[in-house]
């Protein structure tokens, strides 16, 4: 699975318009997986942003997604249309998470700025997430893994670009990460079933 990661820092790009994107992201992302999650262990998806920036809600509406069909005992999914994870409560849903869910591995998922030719693309990278670097957040790294969609491009004026982000860009990329998680767990749960068995 090499081919997936050409940079050293092990970050690869998939565009969200691209008919196989789906598929090749959940491929890289359960061999991700699946290097550093043991059967037993915890996976928590953590998704940010919030609902009420349209540029913003790419982390919620993942969640409200996932949450509606990955129902299995080791996955747990915190950041939904419902109860946000954004910029006010992420270090105690942080903190919570790590007491609850002891040595959990996390894949943190979150909207981001970039060049313009690059909106509709999908970030797959391992390391911690630097959420709201993008609009001069300081807010804590977290995860194991990261995904973003860059869903409008970096300029002057960051926090109206979240405003006017078109739904479509953010609905089509959350449809298309939501497939290669699906796709990622699927790939996961036989893999674990030959090392159980």
């Amino acid at each position: 699975m090499s081919i997936f990661f050409k940079s050293k820092n092990r970050i690869v790009y998939f565009n969200s318009n691209e008919q196989n994107s789906a598929y090749e992201m959940g491929l890289a992302l359960s061999v991700l997986i699946k290097e550093h999650v043991l059967y037993d262990k915890n996976i928590v998806f953590l998704c940010i942003g919030s609902d009420r920036a349209t540029g913003d809600c790419l982390g919620p509406i993942i969640g409200y997604k996932l949450s509606k069909y990955i129902n299995q005992p080791n996955i747990h999914i915190y950041g939904t249309l419902e109860h946000p994870v954004h910029a006010k409560n992420l270090k105690d849903t942080v903190t919570m998470i790590n007491q609850k869910h002891d040595n959990a591995f996390i894949i943190a998922i979150d909207a981001s700025l970039g060049k313009s030719d690059h909106i509709g693309y999908i970030t797959l990278g391992e390391g911690p997430l630097k959420p709201g670097a993008g609009v001069d957040k300081d807010l804590p790294e977290v995860g194991n893994l990261f995904i973003t969609g860059i869903v409008n491009f970096s300029g002057m004026l960051d926090h109206m670009l979240l405003q006017t982000t078109r739904l479509n860009v953010v609905m089509s990329m959350a449809d298309q990460i939501c497939l290669a998680i699906s796709y990622s767990i699927n790939q996961l749960k036989s893999h674990l079933l030959k090392e159980v068995y």
